[in-house]
C-alpha cells in the first residue's frame, strides 16, 4: 500500500474499529467489513501497560488479513512498538500508527515503519498538543487524533478535539503537506459532519457501527455525512 490510496483530497474515509466487533464470530464480522462503504479496517492493539486493557495481537491480525481485501489500519497502543514493526507488517498491516507519548526516538520509528513498506501514522492522546509532532509531520502519512482516552471502546467524544483537528488541518495546508487526519473515539453519525468540516479525513467508528441496531444505516450515515 502506498500513499496514493489517499490521493482523493475531496474524499473522507471510514474505518470501522474491529475492537467493537463480535469476537465469537470474527469471520462473519470480517465478511461484513467487505461492505463497499468500508475503506479501512481499524485494528487497536493494546498491551495492558500503555493503556489499561489488552485486546489482540499478531495472530488475529494475520487471520483477518487472510480473509479480507480491505487495507488494515493498525493502531499500536503499546510500549516499545519499534520492537514489533516488522512483525505487524508481515502479519498484514498496511498502515502502522504509533503513539507520540511512548516513542523517545519518534523520527526513527516513523522511518522504520516506512522502510517496512507500511504507511506511517502517529497518534496523539487528548491531552497532547498537536505542536509536538511539528518536526515529523512532513514524514507522516497520517496523524491520529484521539478524541477519547485510549484503552476502551464506547467512550464519549471529547469536544475539544474539534479545535485540535482544525489547528492540525491549518498547519498541514499552510505547509503544503499531504498528511491525512484520522479521528478515533466517540465518532458517530451525530458528529461525523462536524469532524469532516473541521478537517478530518478518516473517521474511525466502533460502537456507533457495530453496536447499532442497523449497522448498514450507521455506516451509510457516517460515510455520507
Amino acid at each position: 500500500m502506498d500513499s496514493s490510496f489517499f490521493s482523493d483530497s475531496d474524499h473522507h474515509y471510514v474505518a470501522p474499529s474491529f475492537l467493537a466487533a463480535d469476537f465469537l464470530h470474527i469471520k462473519n464480522e470480517v465478511a461484513w467489513l467487505e461492505h463497499e462503504l468500508v475503506d479501512l479496517i481499524h485494528l487497536d492493539v493494546m498491551d495492558g501497560q500503555f493503556v489499561p486493557n489488552i485486546s489482540f495481537g499478531l495472530p488475529v491480525i494475520e487471520a483477518i488479513n487472510n480473509v479480507t481485501e480491505k487495507p488494515l489500519d493498525v493502531h499500536l497502543m503499546m510500549y516499545r512498538p519499534d520492537y514489533f514493526i516488522s512483525a505487524f507488517r508481515t502479519a498484514g498491516a498496511d498502515i502502522i500508527t504509533v503513539h507520540y507519548e511512548v516513542c523517545e526516538h519518534l523520527h526513527r520509528v516513523v522511518q522504520q515503519i516506512k522502510e517496512s513498506g507500511a504507511l506511517a501514522g502517529v497518534a496523539i492522546n487528548p491531552h497532547t498538543p498537536v505542536t509536538v509532532i511539528d518536526d515529523v509531520l512532513e514524514n507522516l502519512d497520517l496523524v491520529l487524533v484521539m478524541s477519547v482516552n485510549p484503552g476502551f471502546g464506547g467512550q464519549k467524544f471529547i469536544g475539544r478535539s474539534l479545535h485540535k483537528i482544525e489547528t492540525l488541518k491549518n498547519t498541514i495546508v499552510q505547509r503544503g503537506l499531504s498528511c491525512k487526519i484520522e479521528v478515533d473515539g466517540g465518532v458517530s453519525p451525530a458528529n461525523a459532519r462536524a469532524l469532516v468540516d473541521a478537517g478530518a479525513d478518516i473517521l474511525v467508528a466502533g460502537s456507533a457501527i457495530f453496536k447499532s441496531a442497523d449497522r448498514n444505516k450507521a455506516l451509510d450515515l457516517i460515510k455520507n455525512c
